[in-house]
């Protein structure tokens, strides 16, 4: 399942850390400890392209169709090494040996898989099954595709079962969302997907800044990005998780990326937390 020997750290999230298919282990920094990751884009493929990405051999696509009972045969196994083996031990820096969630991350867009809310429901599940009622499942996604009834079942399912999501918006105006995402959407139909998902699910707004090509995100992009959120509505969002880009890009746009201080976020961070919205900062 692992690499005899190997540390986990916060800087590396190699999916081949393990041979399993859709389940691998990673240290989170934003959620600090354990993560157990479920790659439901195991062909590395993303309907984004963010600048940020540290997916090798990215393509634009969706997620392949999922082999369900391996999926649960590896989420078992990997719970039962956590919790009764010696995994914990050999591969997790001491301060950070605790299960805090189970995520839907991985390889590209986790919501693009058609089974994804059959899928929940067997996550939640074996969760409970081995006794991690308390631990949190989460869907970290760009939000694209919330529109998609069997998305919007998907996150009802999360919900009922204490889950979240982490929902990406790292930019307000449509110039800076193509160029950071790749992608051409409208300020506005995000902020609406948005406040679509946080009415169905508990959500975190998830931001990655950066300096681009040495500049600081200026006035104007901070203020489009506050007013994304402003539009979708700050009162229905539990905050915005704020981070840096501490992992390596393996993207071509990776040469225009630097990262921004703890100082430098935490200011970008001033007039959100003026209104009264949490914002959590990891540089």
């Amino acid at each position: 399942m692992n690499q005899q020997g190997q540390m986990l750290t916060v800087s590396d999230h190699n999916r081949c850390f393990s041979t399993n298919t859709y389940i691998y282990p990673v240290v989170s920094r934003r959620a600090g400890g354990v993560s157990v990751g479920i790659n439901l884009n195991p062909n590395n493929a993303c309907n984004w392209h963010c600048a940020y990405c540290q997916v090798p051999g990215l393509v634009r696509g969706s997620a392949p169709d999922i082999d369900l009972e391996l999926l649960e045969r590896e989420l078992r196994s990997f719970l039962q090494a956590l919790l009764q083996g010696t995994f914990m031990e050999e591969h997790v820096p001491e301060d950070a040996r605790v299960i805090r969630d189970i995520a839907f991350s991985g390889n590209g867009e986790p919501t693009s898989c058609k089974a994804f809310a059959r899928i929940v429901e067997r996550v939640i599940a074996i969760r409970d099954e081995w006794g991690l009622a308390a631990v949190p499942v989460r869907l970290i996604t760009n939000g694209s595709l919330v529109d998609r009834p069997y998305v919007q079942e998907g996150l009802r399912r999360l919900a009922r079962a204490g889950g979240e999501v982490w929902f990406k918006v790292d930019a307000g105006r449509g110039e800076d969302i193509a160029r950071i995402n790749g992608v051409e959407i409208t300020p506005e139909a995000h902020a609406r997907r948005l406040a679509l998902c946080a009415r169905l699910c508990p959500t975190w707004v998830q931001t990655c800044m950066f300096r681009w090509d040495g500049a600081l995100p200026d006035g104007p992009q901070l203020e489009a990005w506050q007013a994304l959120l402003e539009q979708a509505g700050l009162s229905a969002l539990r905050g915005v998780l704020l981070y840096g880009v501490a992992r390596e890009s393996h993207q071509p746009e990776a040469v225009h990326l630097d990262s921004m201080t703890l100082e430098e976020l935490e200011a970008a961070a001033v007039a959100l937390k003026a209104k009264g919205l949490t914002v959590l900062v990891s540089p």
